[in-house]
């Protein structure tokens, strides 16, 4: 059995893995930034609406929130590296130092807490970086209380574009339900961005498979390994947010009213679907590793069946010309007439007539 280690693929996966070396040794509750800082400012956006009003700002100073009762408000922040915005935040909205700790580190696993005041959501947003030509990941985490939803993104983007169109536009219920549909909305936007995803890798296992049974060659090892590794960085990331909703749906949630439950079921529907076609891909990919390593062990019996023939057709040859190649004085053909001719008939008729046994067995 052959083990391959390949140094490229560990350190595309340590890459992965956040750094934490800044929060050692601190303070629980200490707002640390951890992770990479993927947008140089902070972009801090407010929606507010009700079914009859919108209105859309930036925000420079968090001391220019008001709040009403008849209206929603979506407060929306891109970049998390601005420390002093954070703490602002924190004490606007009275948030655990806990909970302000988790949305700083990015690393943080996807989870759901629920509080008396608020609930709290965090999850993974995936999306194919160009420039590394893989999967990465961007953190999102969202706070909803009764009329206010406030999510923090790493370096923001367009995965909410679509919710925003339909808030402006009015259309549908989502300027007519609360804030917890809201939250259902953004959380399907992320769960149907993961679909996308679905469809690129897809796209890269048919070109593969279809690589592999036209030749199999070394590149096709590699282009399996990095889809492989792919394939459990998308699965580790999405897993976990089943659990998360599905213990929305299990428990009884203050902030979730029972008009919602119905569309965060379809959510939970969606996931089960999106990792139901990671479990197929990742069949695929080991059905093609097990596809590629039998076709180069059947390229090999082929070699090894050729080579054995020509040995076989010219052992009797080898045979002939070690025993009358032996310096004895009394060989009896040594004097005949046509012994160099006996010894090329005999040598061309025991091939010949190997050829037409290994015919007739097919193994030509």
């Amino acid at each position: 059995m052959c083990f391959i280690f390949n140094m490229d693929y560990l350190g595309e996966n340590m890459n992965r893995i956040i750094k934490k070396s800044s929060g050692i040794g601190v303070a629980p509750g200490t707002l640390v930034h951890i992770g990479d800082k993927l947008k140089e400012t902070v972009d801090v956006t407010l929606i507010r609406y009700n079914e009859d009003d919108y209105e859309k700002k930036m925000l420079n100073h968090i001391g220019d929130l008001d709040s009403t009762k008849d209206h929603i408000y979506w407060l929306n922040i891109d970049g998390l590296h601005d420390i002093k915005l954070m703490e602002s935040i924190g004490k606007k909205f009275k948030l655990h130092p806990l909970i302000m700790e988790d949305i700083l580190n990015t690393g943080q696993r996807t989870k759901v807490d629920d509080y008396d005041e608020y609930m709290f959501v965090v999850l993974k947003l995936l999306y194919f970086d160009g420039d590394k030509n893989k999967l990465s990941s961007e953190q999102i985490s969202m706070i909803l209380t009764d009329n206010y939803i406030i999510s923090f993104q790493e370096k923001g983007g367009d995965i909410f574009d679509n919710v925003k169109k339909r808030l402006e536009a009015g259309k549908g219920n989502i300027r007519k339900l609360g804030a917890d549909y809201l939250l259902y909305a953004l959380l399907d936007s992320v769960v149907d961005s993961y679909f996308v995803i679905l469809e690129k890798l897809g796209d890269q296992i048919d070109a593969s498979e279809e690589d592999l049974m036209e030749e199999p060659k070394k590149e096709n090892l590699q282009n399996i390994h990095n889809l492989k590794r792919e394939m459990l960085f998308l699965r580790n990331s999405i897993w976990p947010l089943r659990e998360v909703i599905s213990s929305i749906l299990r428990y009884e949630n203050t902030h979730i009213k029972p008009s919602t439950v119905v569309y965060i079921r379809d959510v939970y529907d969606h996931i089960i679907q999106v990792i139901d076609t990671v479990e197929i891909y990742r069949d695929m990919l080991s059905g093609m590793l097990d596809t590629y390593l039998s076709s180069i062990s059947n390229k090999t019996n082929e070699v090894m069946k050729v080579l054995t023939i020509m040995s076989t057709i010219f052992i009797p040859i080898t045979f002939l010309a070690g025993a009358y190649g032996m310096n004895f004085k009394y060989i009896p053909e040594y004097n005949w007439k046509w012994s160099y001719l006996a010894f090329w008939c005999i040598s061309i008729g025991s091939t010949l007539l190997l050829l037409k046994l290994f015919k007739n067995k097919k193994w030509l």
